[in-house]
């Protein structure tokens, strides 16, 4: 097997696609008659709400960077940049929390920004009809999980507001990453005179679609693009450069990288690593470490997938420095959940150098533990199928996969490529045997990714529920000491992954993107190694 594209036909095919017509780009360019400071970002196909309180995907971490404050972040230095909130407060036990709004800050049409518009998320999060993925993210508070489970009334929930600028939590017990937390969609605002539903349209209606950020939805046409454009009413204007930024849709990376070369995007990101190889050396290329894991949930509902002696064989049948070969060389093997390069707080490390890798691969150990689940050289094994979106990432190491596993084990994976949000639908669904994930950091603690193979989690799609993992996740919240609570941590981690492998992890990946030179000011997202355009200029 190898590599479908050589850098050299890459860079054919982008002469010849820049002289024919450009695949995935809508006819006009609608920053082309723009007046001022403008740039346009490609990214991928229009996926998920633009709600933070519903079931959000690319379309709403392209738009929400841009658009929505969150009460507080963390710059790139691990220091507190607030944002909607000017100040907070806990309490000795850390269990109530207490946040002061910008009594400046507006939404984009010149109302205020009010306490109740981040209660206005929370309250429909917890609405299971919402879809929401993040809500899980919400029970720390006191009696949200249970009003999410329909057995406590929404006014028993620990979150109140005395006035306009003040927002208080009341947690359940300690939770030593609450402040990491608030960036997440499920903690942002949205406006309470229009935020309704997610059915209702409001989120991508500009006449409704309001923001407390530096940009605001001025055009969304569907499949095609939306533009932002600066918002006046922002507390913090004077810094923002840009007038506006359109991200424009494309359905894979070979367009991106196309309209790219044509000139008609300024930024591209996520790109294969064909586009690494014909840029190298380039100021247009723009190389970063992503903190995200692609790997693959096995459905625990499923024969013989609810055997960990089959869920074993399967991890150990895997050769991934070949996968990584053939994919391409902007990924790295991983064996754990937690991203390759996400850092501990506390050291400075990176958190899974900091314990033993989980498992090793070995062909004859996987063959000897599928005779033992009753499958000797394959013999009986059921025809599973892994779910895959329609990239070129994910088809080509789908077929890896398909490829490894028959000539190590003898089993037959059939393959089903889905458009990426019928993907995402598929997983939610828990309608699969096997199904692809990947994800990136939504805050800089562990607790991203173990939380979603929790027994409560949303995100836990594959049925998992282990007592002893909750556990071990459970008292690693409230641990205040770094070390001790690292060690929690890493046994959760070992235990998921390295003994009862819940997962398939793949890879690690770095960040192929191409920038115009002339842009300045673009920063990463410490917690997720994505790009921000707010404070860009040219």
């Amino acid at each position: 097997m190898k590599k479908r594209i050589t850098a050299a036909i890459l860079t054919l095919t982008l002469t010849l696609l820049c002289t024919g017509g450009l695949s995935g780009c809508v006819t006009a360019d609608p920053a082309a008659d723009a007046q001022g400071k403008n740039i346009t970002v490609a990214i991928s196909s229009d996926t998920g709400t633009m709600d933070p309180a519903g079931s959000i995907a690319l379309t709403y971490l392209a738009y929400s960077v841009s658009a929505l404050d969150e009460l507080l972040t963390y710059d790139e230095n691990g220091e507190i940049e607030y944002r909607a909130a000017e100040s907070y407060e806990v309490n000795d036990d850390s269990t109530v929390w207490t946040f002061h709004l910008r009594e400046d800050a507006l939404w984009s049409d010149g109302s205020p920004v009010t306490s109740s518009d981040f209660m206005n998320t929370i309250r429909r999060a917890l609405d299971p009809a919402s879809g929401s993925g993040y809500a899980n993210y919400l029970f720390p508070i006191e009696n949200a999980e249970a009003i999410y489970n329909g057995e406590a009334d929404m006014e028993t929930l620990g979150v109140e507001t005395p006035d306009d600028h003040t927002l208080v939590f009341s947690l359940t017990e300690p939770c030593v990453y609450f402040l990491d937390l608030l960036r997440l969609p499920v903690y942002t605002p949205s406006s309470s005179q229009y935020a309704d539903s997610v059915d209702s349209g409001w989120d991508k209606d500009p006449s409704t679609s309001l923001s407390n950020g530096p940009f605001y939805l001025a055009e969304y046409v569907p499949e095609q693009y939306f533009v932002l454009q600066k918002n006046d009413h922002y507390w913090n204007a004077d810094a923002v450069n840009l007038d506006s930024i359109t991200y424009r849709f494309f359905d894979d990376t070979q367009s991106m990288a196309n309209a790219y070369e044509a000139g008609e995007v300024d930024v591209a990101t996520s790109l294969s690593s064909t586009v690494m190889e014909a840029y190298e050396g380039s100021e247009d290329l723009y190389v970063t470490d992503q903190i995200a894991t692609r790997y693959i949930y096995m459905n625990l509902n499923v024969e013989p997938l609810n055997d960990v002696r089959v869920r074993e064989a399967v991890n150990l049948a895997i050769n991934r420095e070949e996968l990584c070969q053939i994919v391409g060389n902007d990924t790295e093997p991983t064996y754990n959940l937690v991203a390759k390069y996400m850092k501990n707080k506390a050291t400075g490390e990176y958190f899974v150098d900091e314990a033993g890798q989980p498992f090793e691969e070995d062909v004859a150990r996987a063959q000897e533990l599928l005779a033992e689940a009753g499958y000797p050289n394959g013999e009986g094994f059921p025809e599973l199928t892994y779910n895959y979106p329609t990239l070129e990432m994910d088809s080509d190491t789908a077929q890896v996969i398909q490829e490894q596993l028959k000539e190590n084990l003898n089993i037959t994976i059939n393959l089903e490529a889905q458009e990426l949000q019928a993907n995402y639908s598929t997983r939610y669904s828990g309608e699969f045997d096997l199904c692809r994930m990947n994800w990136t950091a939504d805050f800089a603690d562990p607790y991203t990714y173990l939380s979603m193979l929790l027994s409560n989690s949303t995100y836990n799609c594959s049925g998992i529920n282990d007592p002893e993992y909750d556990a071990l996740v459970g008292a690693s919240n409230s641990e205040s000491d770094p070390g001790k609570r690292s060690e929690l941590l890493h046994q959760a981690e070992q235990l998921a992954v390295g003994e009862q492998f819940y997962i398939i992890p793949l890879f690690a990946m770095k960040s192929v993107n191409l920038v115009n030179p002339d842009i300045t000011g673009i920063r990463q997202i410490p917690a997720s190694g994505a790009l921000e355009y707010r404070y860009a200029d040219i």
